[in-house]
C-alpha cells in the first residue's frame, strides 16, 4: 500500500505545475505538438519540450506516428478528477464556514462539475438571482428548500399560471412566513395543484438548497452547524453545473416523502 501511495504522490508532483496542467487540458481539446503549444500558451519551446517529455514519461501523454501528442487513457481521466480540486480550492475560504451537509458521497465526487459556478453573497443579490431564475423558466422549476421567502411566492405562482411545471421538496422543519397560506390560497394555488401543473413532497431535514429551471440553477451549501444558509450561493447556466443540480433534484426527489401541510408551522 506504501508503494502505491509513492506512486500516486510522483504523479501529483507531475501535475504541481501550471504549465504542464494548461498542456495537459490542451490536449483535452486536440492533438498537439510542443512548437505549436509553446506558441499557443505563449512559453519558450524548450521550457515546453522539457514538460511533454515529463508528461510522456510518466504516461499521461503519447506521442503519435504523425509527429502529434496526445493524451492516454490514464491522462484524459486525470483531467475529469482536476476540476474537483479547482473547485474546492477556488471555493476555499467558503468551506472554511460550509460543506456538503446531507449530499451523498456519489455527488461530492462529482463537484467539479461546480467549478463554472459563480459565486454570489449576499442575501438581497441571492433573492435577484432566484427570483430571475423563476423568470427566465419556460418548461419547469424544481427547488428543494429549507424556507420559503415569501415575496418569491408570487412571481413563482405568475410562472405556473403560464405553464411551467412546478415540482419541490420541503424540509418538515422548513422556516414559513407567516400570512404563506393566506396569499397561496388567493393566487390560487390548490387550482394549479389539481391542475397538475404543482407537485411537491418533503425530506425530514433539508440542508441543501437547490433551485433550478431547464437551463440554469443555483445551489447553496449549508453551515459546518448543518444549518440552510440562504445568504451566499453558487449559480451557472453552464450544462454540467446544470447536470449536477438536476441529477441531485431527482435523487431527493425520488428519495423523498409524501408531503403533509400539518408539519409546516407559520
Amino acid at each position: 500500500m506504501e508503494d502505491l501511495f509513492d506512486e500516486t504522490a510522483n504523479y501529483v508532483l507531475d501535475l504541481a505545475s501550471p504549465q504542464r496542467m494548461q498542456i495537459l487540458f490542451k490536449l483535452l481539446e486536440k492533438n498537439s505538438t510542443p512548437t505549436a503549444l509553446a506558441k499557443e500558451i505563449d512559453a519558450t519551446k524548450q521550457e515546453v519540450h522539457r514538460n511533454f517529455t515529463r508528461l510522456e514519461q510518466s504516461g499521461l501523454i503519447e506521442k503519435k506516428p504523425d509527429g502529434t501528442y496526445t493524451l492516454t487513457t490514464f491522462g484524459s481521466t486525470v483531467c475529469t478528477q482536476v476540476p474537483s480540486l479547482v473547485f474546492i480550492s477556488q471555493n476555499r475560504k467558503y468551506f472554511e464556514e460550509h460543506n456538503f451537509g446531507e449530499v451523498p458521497h456519489k455527488f461530492q465526487m462529482r463537484c467539479g462539475q461546480l467549478a463554472n459556478g459563480q459565486y454570489i453573497k449576499g442575501i438581497s443579490k441571492v433573492l435577484e438571482q432566484w427570483k430571475s431564475i423563476y423568470a427566465n423558466s419556460n418548461e419547469y422549476i424544481y427547488e428543494v428548500l429549507s424556507e420559503v421567502p415569501l415575496d418569491l411566492i408570487e412571481p413563482l405562482i405568475k410562472k405556473v399560471k403560464q405553464g411551467v411545471k412546478f415540482n419541490y421538496i420541503f424540509s418538515e422543519s422548513a422556516v414559513v412566513p407567516k400570512g404563506r397560506k393566506a396569499l397561496l390560497k388567493k393566487l390560487g394555488f390548490h387550482e394549479l395543484m389539481e391542475q397538475g401543473l404543482i407537485e411537491r413532497k418533503m425530506e425530514k431535514n433539508v440542508q441543501t438548497v437547490v433551485i433550478l429551471n431547464e437551463k440554469e440553477a443555483c445551489l447553496m451549501f449549508p453551515t459546518l452547524d448543518g444549518d440552510a444558509d440562504l445568504t451566499e450561493m453558487f449559480y451557472s447556466d453552464d450544462v454540467m453545473f446544470h447536470e449536477w443540480c438536476l441529477d441531485y433534484f431527482r435523487y431527493c426527489w425520488y428519495g423523498s416523502d409524501v408531503f403533509k401541510e400539518s408539519k409546516l408551522k407559520e
